[in-house]
């Protein structure tokens, strides 16, 4: 439900309001948004802060519980974005914060590079287990190097392909985005700003059009790098930053027969699409198709800094102290991990799916040419809304944060759906309602004030 009422600031309301009772609360737009306390916050801010953050919207949180987000102002938002696809398990779902704490009270941090302790042994055994479901026909023994973030966990790839295999090359596809650190920023190409007056960039990257075997095999391959010189192939499985878009059908497959013929290393880049986001544990899951390295982050530890990079056993031939982190597989982070994992496994993936079917079947039936949408994609809740413009996509998007949903944009012209994974058949109603009237109004302008 939308409810838009006059109400007590957020500050008072933290007082009255336990965090219970947000999650089960409705969409609610008292001041703004920005209302005037996020807006004196941000100003404050804004001589603090790197002005490389993007901000997509002025919303300025104060709290989060389940799928709603409270501003400062009191404004509460349903979150369809989920913090970047990454609050997999809800905003402080209470078996994660309670792994948290207790954790908090024994151990916090002693370094896994250098030492044992059981949380990081837990979550690489937890993730070497899962990983059994890419190959459900051969069982495969795996391996884990847990890192801080998505971008190194890319990092960590890219080095043990080229130290396993010896060979300098890297294949990376057009639209992809794989994190900003330079290795990974070499191999991403969703947006040049992100690569802007960064170079020069790591060497001997080549770039194939995304969806396209042949791409790599005609141009590539016969033009600029010989599949001898190529350690490893990495690919989005659902392209996500780039659009939020399923891959042809003999893409992923054809990748993998191409690695084969060459003895190059096939690595997903699951770190949007994997921990149940497409309604399966691994989005490669839907294809049947098994990689030799899957990197991994964001809902692995519902927004707890954790990445962890899973390789074929017999590929992990660095020795050593050849790559290690002093933070990675923090103990605290790999409690919220394996809490993570208990929730996913327990019911959230299959969640996943019944709620996406929903949205698809909802947001399909009702947005079409008339309302300014080209196409409605996705699996699970990794749902991606293609528009005929850049510009309706932005205005859809930010109405949508004016009337209380949180939804991001991707690719040129798209807006990704992707909220927690707990989210209820009621809310997912309510993404619905909200978005399709957004781009209702959008499209027949002008769009009516917010009440």
């Amino acid at each position: 439900m939308l409810v838009s009422a006059v109400g007590t600031p957020a500050d008072e309301i933290t007082a009255v309001d336990d965090e219970g009772r947000l999650s089960q609360r409705d969409i609610r737009i008292i001041s703004g948004p920005p209302g005037p306390r996020a807006q004196e916050r941000i100003a404050h801010d804004k001589a603090f802060v790197s002005p490389s953050l993007i901000f997509c919207y002025p919303l300025y949180v104060a709290r989060a519980s389940g799928c709603m987000v409270e501003d400062v102002d009191g404004n509460v938002f349903l979150d369809a974005q989920a913090g970047v696809a990454t609050a997999s398990t809800g905003h402080c779902h209470p078996k994660v914060a309670a792994a948290i704490a207790a954790q908090a009270q024994n151990l916090i941090h002693i370094c896994g590079t250098d030492f044992h302790y059981p949380a990081y042994g837990a979550v690489c055994e937890r993730l070497n287990a899962l990983a059994q479901r890419l190959s459900p026909a051969h069982p495969i023994t795996w391996q884990t190097f847990l890192t801080n973030s998505g971008t190194e966990a890319v990092e960590a790839a890219l080095k043990l392909s080229r130290h396993h295999t010896k060979r300098g090359g890297i294949v990376a596809f057009r639209g992809g985005f794989h994190g900003r650190t330079y290795g990974s920023l070499s191999l991403t190409s969703s947006k040049t700003k992100y690569r802007k007056h960064f170079g020069p960039l790591l060497p001997s990257v080549f770039h194939g059009t995304w969806g396209s075997v042949a791409s790599v095999q005609d141009d590539l391959f016969a033009h600029l790098v010989a599949p001898e010189d190529v350690a490893a192939i990495v690919v989005e499985p659902v392209l996500g930053e780039g659009g939020y878009i399923l891959p042809p059908p003999d893409f992923l497959p054809g990748l993998r027969r191409l690695c084969d013929a060459h003895g190059i290393l096939l690595v997903f880049d699951e770190v949007q699409s994997g921990m149940g986001r497409t309604g399966k544990m691994f989005a490669a899951e839907h294809f049947g198709v098994t990689p030799d390295v899957v990197v991994l982050a964001k809902g692995l530890a519902s927004g707890m800094p954790l990445g962890a990079m899973t390789a074929r056993k017999e590929l992990m031939t660095w020795p050593p102290g050849s790559h290690g982190s002093t933070c990675a597989g923090n103990p605290v982070c790999c409690a919220a991990a394996l809490a993570t994992l208990d929730l996913l496994e327990e019911s959230l993936v299959d969640n996943a799916a019944r709620r996406g079917e929903q949205l698809l079947e909802r947001l399909g039936r009702d947005l079409d040419l008339k309302t300014g949408v080209i196409e409605v994609r996705g699996a699970g809740l990794m749902i991606g809304v293609e528009f005929d413009n850049p510009a309706r996509a932005d205005t859809v998007a930010d109405l949508c944060f004016r009337r209380g949903l949180l939804v991001l944009e991707c690719g040129t012209k798209a807006i990704r759906i992707s909220p927690p994974l707990i989210l209820t058949e009621a809310q997912a109603h309510t993404i619905a309602d909200v978005f399709i009237t957004a781009c209702h109004d959008v499209f027949h302008g002008p769009v009516p004030p917010t009440p």
